[in-house]
């Protein structure tokens, strides 16, 4: 029996060395992903806005979503589709917006009041379509904020959180979040900008 323990735990030891050693050689946006994944989160690649759009028509045609509640009116040039009703916010219709940052050591998205307006992330819909790119990437909480910080001098956005898991109804292990959680089911359209 202890012969088969010391054969299992060297293998798990193993198994997770080489994972360790995976992901040490994972780029800044490798890592991102992974993360974000990891989560359940749902990450469409793109190099260039056609891309995008195409991408964008798949997820409407995956999920049979007529209407979409757009948050920036910018973003309607992404769709191809003349089927599409773009409405206002709407807690059963998906949204589509844009993010503040992306954070890479955690795969969070961070939004602001800029997208969000006053409404709270957990009073949006369950569904979210995101759309940012490759620039937005930062390191950590601490940079997002910096940059937000940076960026908006003179008008500090407010409603400043981020959406952490993707998996909706998962429950929070923190306890800080327990009845407030900010779960939704995710797709991030990511454009290579740099």
């Amino acid at each position: 029996m202890s012969f088969l323990k010391k054969i299992f735990n060297l293998s798990v030891k193993e198994d997770s060395n080489k994972l360790e050693n995976q992901e040490e050689n994972l780029s800044i946006d490798e890592v991102f992903v992974h993360n974000f994944v990891s989560k359940g989160g749902m990450f469409l690649y793109c190099t260039n806005k056609t891309e995008l759009t195409n991408s964008l028509d798949n997820i409407l045609k995956e999920n049979n979503w007529s209407q979409v509640s757009l948050l920036n009116n910018s973003l309607s040039s992404f769709f191809k589709k003349k089927e599409i009703d773009f409405v206002g916010f709407n807690e059963n219709i998906p949204v589509f917006s844009l993010c503040e940052h992306l954070i890479i050591d955690n795969g969070s998205i961070l939004f602001s009041s800029n997208q969000l307006k006053s409404t709270k992330l957990s009073e949006m819909p369950q569904n979210f379509i995101v759309y940012a790119t490759t620039s937005q990437m930062v390191k950590s909480m601490g940079q997002a904020l910096t940059g937000i910080k940076k960026r908006y001098k003179e008008n500090l956005p407010t409603n400043i959180s981020a959406i952490k898991n993707y998996t909706v109804n998962k429950n929070e292990d923190n306890l800080l979040n327990i009845g407030n959680t900010n779960s939704k089911n995710l797709y991030l359209l990511l454009l290579e900008d740099l």
